[in-house]
């Protein structure tokens, strides 16, 4: 089993553009894991399948917080802070991802993409990993997900519809006193509200 550094190196040398993309994934997410190349890989077929040009924001809801939202918030931008990325936690290697919609737009084409564990049977290390049956280190999954490729993911098209941006005004909580957004007329903050 080859160690880290060959891994990158040989990415280095026969997907220049892929290098390119894991050196701004490294310093983010911390190292190159599975779930991290995995999130790229679920990227690049997402903007490929939705015709994504170069600068076009996309939209992300990722449904694990687990490594793989990381490349589509430091490759395109799209983060929780800009409402760009949701993370709806089940627990799954599974995104579905939009592109902006023009003003007035109510639905938008979108396409959900999933690492699907019957594909994965064709790679039993990755298998293995993947369903937790054992511990597989990064270094051997790597290889893995780059030689399978599109192959061990499944996908579906859909339509998200466009969320009406709310109006807000800031309040103060008649609990805490501390500043909150309201939305709907609300006396107690979100927090306040869930101590109740």
């Amino acid at each position: 089993m080859d160690d880290m550094d060959t891994i990158i190196n040989r990415i280095k040398e026969q997907d220049p553009e892929l290098f390119l993309q894991i050196e701004k994934i490294i310093p983010f997410h911390g190292y190159l894991s599975s779930g991290a190349m995995i999130g790229l890989q679920m990227l690049t077929m997402a903007k490929r399948l939705l015709d994504v040009k170069e600068g076009e924001r996309i939209y992300v809801t990722a449904e694990t917080s687990n490594c793989v939202p990381d490349p589509f918030q430091i490759l395109e931008g799209a983060t929780i802070g800009n409402k760009g990325m949701k993370i709806k936690d089940y627990g799954k290697m599974a995104v579905t991802v939009n592109k902006r919609g023009a003003p007035g737009e109510m639905i938008m084409p979108a396409v959900r993409i999933y690492l699907d564990a019957e594909k994965t049977e064709a790679y039993p290390r990755l298998h293995a990993w993947f369903m937790n049956l054992e511990k597989v280190r990064h270094e051997e999954i790597l290889p893995i997900l780059l030689e399978a490729g599109e192959k061990i993911y499944s996908y579906t098209f859909t339509a998200i519809e466009v969320p009406v941006k709310k109006s807000k005004q800031v309040r103060l909580c008649e609990k805490c006193g501390e500043s909150f957004i309201q939305y709907e007329g609300e006396a107690l903050c979100e927090a306040c509200r869930h101590e109740q």
